[in-house]
């Protein structure tokens, strides 16, 4: 697909069906030809080593055969990797919602360092929002979706608030007779409750957009700029990573960060080693273990996705889904097969990129993570 010059009408791979399949397996890999994007650098001088030290890992390849990427690190070594047709180990591809994940622990690595409040009220840092629903809201309201928010992320919706936002975004074509939006200008929007903030696990993408928002108004920096310099060149990323972009410039935080396997593996081996590298304090570990420890299981058995892991006792804090228990399993998750599994004191990594035709299959999300689970069980052994 789109291998030919010009490529066929049936073939061509646009912004109107970038996220269907089959299109979706070429646009997966080459987000930054559909959509304005921003760099976040790396620092080639210090890239994190990745030794290799293949082990036979029961079912992997078969739990591959539906991906586009799929890698396991032990102990900071590649010990299982497979790349689909189209895909390598230089491929960026769409991280969709593990995105959040990793605004998720910039937005630590802020707090930290005193520029970023997390108990604050976001119009403290975007008055803009003040007329919204957002009015009354807290950074942590963000980070932890329990905004009380009236809108429905029906991913397969073909008209609402929803075609708005990614039109807003620029994921979606503009209707020929509206003029031109941006993400900032949609918040002005959203002005419907549907309950109290703090209560509830409401799964809604633009309260991460306007955590990126927060984040360069508190740190007077851009987003991609900061993620690049506080994070992904830090973490010891081998190759830049890149971020959709609006029209104006604003970050789909929520959604379109684009980065190669390995390098998402090595945000995982970050966090596995308590947030530090080579002596340096990256990630706040109590980030990190706030993280585990801190989320409100009450408030995700009410939410959202409890019915998409029925039985497991999990919670959701600062952007990350966590499966609680003895060995914490912190994740992030992205439609259409996107995953990132760290289990940090089985020293484990997972990651998955796919390019799945449904955005959201509650049985392969369950069994992904039994997936993970199995993995991880196995190298525990080992």
């Amino acid at each position: 697909m789109m291998d030919r010059f010009p490529p066929p009408a049936e073939e061509q791979v646009t912004l109107a069906n970038w996220r269907t399949a089959p299109f979706s397996r070429w646009a997966f890999r080459h987000v930054r030809e559909l959509i304005p994007s921003a760099e976040i650098p790396n620092d080639p001088a210090a890239v994190r080593p990745l030794p290799e030290a293949p082990i036979p890992v029961p079912g992997f390849q078969e739990m591959a055969e539906s991906c586009d990427a799929l890698l396991a690190l032990h102990r900071g070594k590649v010990v299982a990797e497979r790349y689909g047709e189209g895909m390598t180990a230089a491929t960026p591809h769409i991280l969709m919602s593990v995105s959040k994940s990793l605004l998720g622990l910039l937005a630590g690595i802020l707090a930290e360092s005193g520029r970023l409040d997390a108990n604050a009220l976001v119009s403290r840092y975007v008055p803009e929002i003040e007329e919204t629903v957002y009015r009354g809201a807290t950074v942590r309201h963000l980070l932890d979706m329990r905004v009380g928010i009236l809108f429905d992320e029906d991913y397969l919706a073909t008209s609402g608030p929803i075609i708005a936002y990614r039109q807003a975004t620029g994921w979606n074509p503009a209707d020929p007779d509206e003029p031109p939006s941006d993400l900032r200008s949609f918040y002005a929007r959203l002005t419907e409750a549907d309950g109290q903030h703090g209560q509830r696990f409401h799964y809604v993408s633009t309260n991460t957009d306007l955590l990126a928002w927060v984040i360069e108004r508190a740190a007077g920096e851009r987003y991609a700029d900061l993620m690049g310099r506080l994070l992904w060149a830090p973490a010891g990323a081998e190759r830049p990573a890149y971020i959709t972009v609006d029209r104006l410039g604003a970050p789909r935080a929520a959604g379109g960060m684009c980065v190669a396997a390995r390098d998402l593996a090595r945000i995982g081996q970050l966090i596995v080693e308590n947030g530090s590298r080579d002596g340096r304090q990256v990630l706040p570990q109590r980030w990190i273990e706030d993280i585990e420890q801190a989320g409100d299981p009450e408030a995700w058995n009410a939410g959202d996705f409890a019915p998409f892991f029925p039985g497991r006792a999990m919670h959701y804090r600062s952007q990350c889904y966590v499966l609680r228990g003895e060995n914490p399993l912190i994740f992030g998750i992205g439609i259409h097969g996107q995953n990132l599994y760290v289990d940090r004191r089985a020293e484990v990594v997972v990651v998955r990129l796919s390019s799945r035709a449904l955005p959201l299959d509650a049985d392969r999300e369950l069994s992904g993570l039994d997936e993970a689970l199995a993995i991880r069980d196995f190298l525990a052994g080992s």
